[in-house]
């Protein structure tokens, strides 16, 4: 079965959407906050230990009613079928989608092509606790017979995005080794990771599906030179493991068979980091929390699958950003996380969004007329309000905000995180309400000429839209959520623009024509 074929921008959802707009386009959110004292429970969903509240968007009931309307007019519950039940949805490719299937219940039954796929996950699974402890508990050893101290993970794309967001996040939890990425071709970057590491006490995850990725094989072959120098040949196979399907090409490197983890088809690269890609993330917090983080998606999983659209969190965060993108002509989203751990939270979305829904064909192959994937942005606050929140407060554009907050911290700090929580509610108010000129004036004090030629300087608008997700506290399970939840809007928002999200066709010719200029550039 494939995604049903439907052109929104022609259904009748999208044309009662077009009129809703002109409608309501002037309408301000203080006005709708004055008019609904309920607006923030009427706006609310609550799952878990997520609470999300996207009262302070430029919605009202109407709005939500014909955007899940259009929702079931593209016949989003049939995509939802289809994506967790194994169907070849990635029609372009002729694969399924099924990193939901990296997280299932080890009783689950999933199949493709006739087999269980769950029994082969499980089976990985096991190969990760059981290498993960040997590295962490010093049974496994150097060429030299010393403990490993250091773990580098040599990828690229989702391949070294996700891990190392994880990674990043969840440092908190980190066990006694420390893990370092590699991924850019750049040799000044493979060079400052390894200059201070000990090749005896350092072991070597390569993370290539194909083991043919220019960048991570060029890396690989730069480690494995530098490893050498100090080693033999045979002592590859105590520091070197692979994740991959090229048993050739990596038995060629001088890995053995034994340390290779594989990977499947119907996992793209950037959904990877619940496979053995997520060796690293294993290696870095300890199996047990690798495990957590799984848990935690696949109740997220679990929720987007199951729940009506109006209290699911990722069809209703899709919803918004299509309401943005196509009706308010919003081309950006900015996603704001108050947390430091999460610092790569945003550039692992922008690969895993903008990859995904970066596309101007549709699934007929046909020019689309509507405008498709977001361009996502952001960083940590309070960071970024010393930075770009200028531009969203008072610049000339509509940017939607994601702000991600935690209402417990991991150090308890108290005095700190109350300040750090203050600051997130205190953005997402000011950018809602804003500050008229009477505001402004009230508060000025000086020589009354003075005071009107500042005034207008000091005018906020307001009315600019963000949604609020605060979460219980940073750990695997509620970063898993999180993570399962951006991964299924990404789905939705596809569905929604008739796109298939997941190949990545435009990746592709700046690759070939690379090694075409290379070929040239060293003959």
């Amino acid at each position: 079965m494939t995604l049903k074929n439907t052109n929104p921008s022609k259904t009748a959802a999208w044309k009662k959407l077009q009129a809703h707009y002109q409608e309501t386009k002037d309408l301000h959110l203080k006005g709708l906050f004055a008019e609904n004292p309920q607006r923030k429970e009427d706006f609310r969903i609550q799952f878990n230990d997520f609470d999300v509240d996207f009262s302070k968007n430029r919605i009202d009931a109407t709005t939500l009613s014909l955007l899940i309307e259009l929702a079931n007019e593209v016949d989003l519950k049939g995509a939802i079928s289809s994506y967790f039940g194994g169907d070849k949805i990635n029609a372009t490719e002729g694969r399924e989608v099924l990193h939901t299937a990296l997280r299932a219940a080890a009783d689950k039954k999933i199949l493709v092509d006739g087999e269980n796929v769950v029994e082969d996950v499980q089976a990985t699974l096991a190969q990760i606790e059981t290498f993960t402890h040997k590295v962490i508990s010093g049974e496994w050893k150097g060429h030299t017979g010393k403990a490993i101290t250091d773990v580098v993970n040599i990828g690229i794309g989702g391949s070294d995005l996700g891990p190392q967001m994880v990674v990043e996040s969840l440092k908190y939890y980190k066990t006694p080794l420390d893990v370092h990425f590699v991924s850019n071709v750049d040799g000044d970057h493979v060079t400052e990771v390894i200059k201070n590491l000990n090749p005896e006490t350092t072991l070597f995850l390569i993370v290539s599906k194909t083991f043919t990725t220019q960048e991570t094989i060029s890396n690989a072959l730069t480690i494995k030179e530098w490893f050498l120098e100090t080693a033999t040949e045979a002592d590859i196979a105590q520091h070197f493991v692979a994740v991959s399907t090229n048993l050739e090409a990596v038995g060629a490197f001088g890995i053995d068979p034994a340390n290779v983890f594989t990977m499947w088809n119907w996992v793209g690269g950037r959904f990877s980091l619940w496979s053995a890609v997520g060796l690293s993330i294993s290696l870095a917090v300890g199996f047990d929390n690798f495990k957590n983080l799984l848990e935690g998606a696949s109740k997220m999983d679990a929720h987007f699958e199951t729940t009506p659209f109006e209290e699911n969190i990722p069809v209703v965060l899709a919803l918004l950003s299509v309401w943005y993108n196509n009706f308010y002509q919003a081309e950006t989203e900015a996603i704001l996380p108050y947390s430091q751990y999460l610092e790569k939270l945003t550039p692992y979305l922008q690969q895993a969004i903008m990859e995904s829904n970066g596309k101007s064909v549709d699934r007929n192959g046909e020019k689309i007329s509507y405008q498709t994937g977001t361009i996502v942005w952001g960083s940590t606050g309070t960071n970024m309000q010393h930075a770009f929140m200028q531009l969203v407060h008072q610049g000339t554009k509509l940017i939607p905000c994601d702000f991600i907050g935690y209402k417990t911290s991991l150090h308890g700090k108290e005095e700190h995180h109350n300040k750090l929580m203050a600051n997130l509610y205190g953005q997402a108010e000011a950018l809602c309400n804003g500050k008229t000129k009477e505001e402004v004036l009230e508060e000025m004090t000086g020589d009354a000429a003075t005071v009107e030629k500042i005034a207008p300087f000091k005018v906020f608008e307001g009315n600019k839209p963000s949604t609020t997700l605060l979460i219980d506290k940073l750990t695997p399970h509620s970063l898993g959520e999180l993570i399962s939840m951006y991964e299924h809007k990404i789905f939705v928002q596809g569905v929604l623009w008739n796109i298939y999200s997941y190949d990545q066709w435009g990746v592709e010719l700046g690759k070939v024509l690379a090694k075409k200029i290379y070929a040239q550039m060293t003959t």
